[in-house]
This record gives C-alpha cells, sequence and structure tokens, in this order.
C-alpha cells in the first residue's frame, strides 16, 4: 500500500515570488498617470511627414490679382488705371478720394524726371539755345512745362492751406524754371516767359493769403523774402510783381505801416555818420506808440 508523501508548500518562497510581482507591477496611481492626459487629446497634432501630397494634373491658369499687380512697374500700372478709368468714369473719382495726397518731395521727384528727359534730348555738340536743338527737344520740353502746369495749382491755395507747403514747392520750381535755355528764336523764348510769368503769379496769391494767417509771420522770418529776391535778380526781374507783394506784406507789423527803413540813407554811409555825429540821427523816424 503505497502511502502518498506530502510535500511541504513553501509559503516563504511563494510570498517572495508574490511579492516580487507585485513589486514588479506598478501602482494604480502610477498607472493612471501614465494613461494619456485629457489635455494631450486636445492638441492638434502635426501632419504627418510621410503624407504624400495629392497629386493634380499640370494645367495652365491665369496669374491671381496680387501677384499680376506685383508684376507692373509705375508705368504700366498708370495706364492701366487710366484705361480702367476712361471705361468706368465712376472709378476716378474713388482714386482720387483712396490715393495718398502728394507731398512736395513726391511732386518734386515726377518734375525731375520729366526734366531729366528733357535733358537727355539736346543733340551731342552744337548750340544748346539753337532752333535745331529746340526742335529735337520740344516734345519733351513741352511735357516738362505740363507737367510743372498741373503741379502747381496742387500747392497753391485753398486747396493747400500751409504755406509753408507752398513756398516750398514754389522755391524748386522756380528753379527748374531757371534752368531752362534761353534759346536765340524770341518765339521759343516765350515758354520759359509764359512760365516765369505763372510762377510770379503763383507766389503773390500764397503770399497773399499766408499774410492773413498768424501776421504772416511764415513770409516774415522763413527768409523766404531773400529767396523769392534771389528768384526776382536770376529771373531778371520777372517775378516782380511777387516781390512787390512780398514787400507790401513784410511793411505792415502790427497794423501800423513801416516805412522803409532809413529811405535811401543805409546806401551813403557818410550821411548816417554825420548825422550821428550832428545828434539828428532818427529825429526823422515816427515814434511808435504802445506794442508794434
Amino acid at each position: 500500500m503505497l502511502i502518498p508523501i506530502e510535500v511541504p508548500y513553501n509559503t516563504t518562497s511563494s510570498a517572495g515570488r508574490k511579492r516580487k510581482a507585485d513589486d514588479d507591477e506598478p501602482p494604480a496611481d502610477d498607472r493612471m498617470s501614465t494613461s494619456p492626459s485629457p489635455s494631450l487629446h486636445q492638441r492638434p497634432l502635426p501632419p504627418s511627414r510621410t503624407a504624400k501630397r495629392q497629386r493634380s494634373n499640370a494645367t495652365g491658369r491665369p496669374l491671381s490679382l496680387p501677384r499680376l499687380l506685383e508684376t507692373l512697374d509705375a508705368d504700366s500700372l498708370r495706364g492701366v488705371l487710366e484705361s480702367v478709368c476712361q471705361r468706368h468714369p465712376g472709378l476716378g473719382a474713388e482714386i482720387e478720394h483712396t490715393a495718398p495726397r502728394p507731398s512736395v518731395s513726391s511732386a518734386l521727384a515726377v518734375l525731375k524726371k520729366y526734366e531729366s528727359i528733357f535733358q537727355t534730348s539736346f543733340p551731342f555738340g552744337g548750340n544748346p539755345n539753337s532752333d535745331y536743338a529746340y526742335n529735337r527737344v520740344r516734345p519733351a520740353l513741352i511735357n516738362l512745362l505740363d507737367a510743372l502746369t498741373d503741379f502747381t495749382p496742387h500747392f497753391l491755395p485753398p486747396n493747400e492751406p500751409q504755406a509753408s507747403q507752398s513756398l516750398a514747392f514754389l522755391d524748386s520750381a522756380t528753379d527748374l524754371v531757371h534752368r531752362l535755355p534761353e534759346w536765340n528764336t524770341f518765339q521759343h523764348r516765350l515758354h520759359k516767359h509764359n512760365t516765369y510769368d505763372e510762377i510770379s503769379k503763383a507766389w503773390t496769391l500764397v503770399i497773399q493769403e499766408a499774410g492773413k494767417r498768424a501776421g504772416g509771420i511764415h513770409i516774415q522770418y522763413g527768409g523766404w523774402d531773400q529767396k523769392l529776391t534771389k528768384h526776382n535778380q536770376e529771373s531778371g526781374g520777372k517775378l516782380q510783381e511777387a516781390v512787390d507783394e512780398m514787400n507790401k506784406h513784410l511793411g505792415w507789423m502790427g497794423g501800423q505801416p513801416i516805412p522803409q527803413q532809413y529811405g535811401r540813407r543805409d546806401d551813403d554811409l557818410s550821411a548816417v555818420r554825420q548825422e550821428l555825429l550832428s545828434g539828428t540821427y532818427g529825429s526823422n523816424l515816427p515814434v511808435h506808440v504802445g506794442p508794434w
């Protein structure tokens, strides 16, 4: 008769294996912390680098309007706008309202461009004041003078309320007229003479309006009287109307007329010295009472 032999159960090793298995398994809190957080589910995943771009069949198509405008230079763009405005007149007023106001520097830059074209139109050698030279450059000359005629009213009152801007433009515009040739033929010189006449009227208008504001401070303390006098001398007296208007406003201060300083005695130093020695210097000058 076989007697079953009982193998003793090693509780220690079994408990050790159980504890080791328990040690290998992370705690419940740790298992929960390793799970993806809700914030990760909300983040947009970056597109897969391995995703292939959908291929389309090659076909031609016109450029979009923004890309098309990028290819146009200033002259081409201006031509397009002029053509569109001719077909749709209502767009012209919209463009004038939307476009930034031209500044003195931008207007002078355009005039400088026309002047450069005019200067490069002269034939090499020969007399630049001759009839032959005039006939060669006449189209460019007309374009320059037309541009000057168009830009000048833009900087005159009431369209231009700031006298400083008006005077700055006229100062440079008058220099441009000085640089025009003195043609041999009188009829050809009429271009320059007539332009001087228009510039003189522009100076006169600006001086009149500036004299009505702030006591004419812009023309009294801006040195414009000296600049205008120099322009008049260089033009051969063709700006005398503007000079007279300037003198009229500079001769008034505080509502009181001021006579020409010392009359003609400032040109005669010996007479001034004699009056100083005799004690009569300034005896015939008016005495101002109150604030001047």
